[in-house]
């Protein structure tokens, strides 16, 4: 490019941690090529866990609108988002905006450009349950993103198809693999070459042999009596494996707090922890002997430390991970987690399949791809 004014403009409008860890590898890649001028808009949806990630990536925002309120509902988030995002739409007139995923953040930001006409990249495109409650209200933020947006990069061919059969046109859909796995690479390079703290854990967990189940849990269709199963599992889990440390960083949300703590205080080799750090986490995960989740993210992420995923939910966007064996379906049930759990602790064969299993999602270039495409399709406006 010859000056600055024949830059690509490009907002990359994010709010929450996952958010956050997909386009860092994006941004970074933006902010070394010299066809984009990469501006950051953060919403805050989430905020200690988003500046974390920040932090690691060295990212600075360039606008954060800070919407979050005490106790606001999805309504009022998704009010005040709508606003203050056309409020910055307005000002700063990008050639280009870039979402991530399926939050309120992601929908709210795609709806704000569309309304200004403004071309929208999505990126992990296509994911879908086909149930409009789970995740809640996940589904329904990625299929109304679709509908506005005009480039889908979507991170498996399972992706690409649901896009097709939603009707959207071939030649702006693009199998590119999924960012986390380049966000992933980057961070156990970090990890693997100087070992962060992981604050609450014992070092005689981190740095033993000991087996270690690390455990994560915070969706909305889960809250109430499937997190009060989930928990009962897990008690159960560690009274019969008492050789066996469980740990869990602890959502922030009351709805999860609550019943984690009543249930699962009690326990010598259950350690509940403050929620960490990306690196930290990463270093955990790098550690556990098996992943319990109903986390989206983490289901692409273990895999690629041969960690076997058991997911506490009925339905998964992401069955690419299930049908290669790196991931299953256990629900919220007590005796089905337990035994699956149980299963992977006992029995060798099993845990060697699912450990061993290939990551379908991607070869740590689905930036590159991106980056790409968007250099070659996207005009000034």
């Amino acid at each position: 490019m010859d000056s600055q004014s024949d830059l690509i403009r490009t907002s990359i409008i994010f709010g929450t941690r996952p958010e956050a860890i997909k386009l860092a590898p994006v941004i970074l890649a933006l902010n070394r090529d010299d066809r984009f001028a990469p501006h950051l808009c953060v919403t805050g949806q989430h905020r200690e866990m988003l500046d974390q990630v920040m932090d690691v990536f060295e990212l600075q925002a360039d606008v954060d609108l800070s919407i979050m309120r005490a106790d606001q509902s999805l309504s009022g988030l998704t009010a005040r988002a709508l606003c203050e995002l056309d409020h910055y739409l307005e000002n700063n007139r990008p050639d280009l905006v870039i979402v991530q995923g399926d939050t309120t953040t992601a929908f709210c930001a795609a709806l704000s450009a569309f309304y200004r006409r403004i071309p929208i990249a999505h990126v992990e495109a296509g994911l879908r349950t086909g149930h409009r409650f789970a995740p809640f209200p996940e589904e329904i933020n990625r299929v109304l993103v679709s509908q506005v947006a005009d480039w889908h990069f979507a991170p498996t061919q399972a992706a690409v198809d649901n896009l097709l059969q939603a009707g959207l046109a071939h030649d702006h859909i693009f199998l590119t693999g999924n960012t986390v796995i380049d966000a992933l690479q980057l961070a156990v390079e970090k990890v693997r070459r100087q070992a962060p703290n992981v604050e609450g854990v014992a070092a005689e967990i981190m740095h033993s042999n000991r087996r270690m189940v690390l455990i994560t849990g915070h969706r909305r269709e889960n809250f109430g009596r499937p997190f009060e199963e989930v928990c009962r599992a897990i008690a159960g889990l560690a009274e019969t494996f008492q050789d066996v440390a469980f740990v869990y960083p602890v959502h922030l949300n009351p709805n999860v707090r609550e019943p984690v703590h009543r249930l699962l205080n009690d326990h010598d080799n259950i350690v509940l922890i403050e929620p960490l750090p990306y690196l930290a986490f990463i270093a955990l995960m790098d550690r556990a002997t098996v992943v319990l989740t109903d986390s989206g993210g983490v289901q692409e992420e273990a895999p690629s430390l041969g960690k076997p995923v058991l997911v506490m939910r009925e339905r998964t966007e992401r069955p690419e991970a299930v049908a290669a064996g790196t991931a299953k379906l256990v629900g919220t049930d007590a005796p089905a987690i337990h035994k699956a759990v149980a299963d992977l602790l006992t029995d060798k064969a099993v845990y060697e399949r699912m450990s061993h299993a290939v990551n379908p999602y991607g070869d740590g270039r689905a930036t590159e791809r991106i980056v790409n495409i968007l250099a070659s399709r996207v005009t000034h406006a």
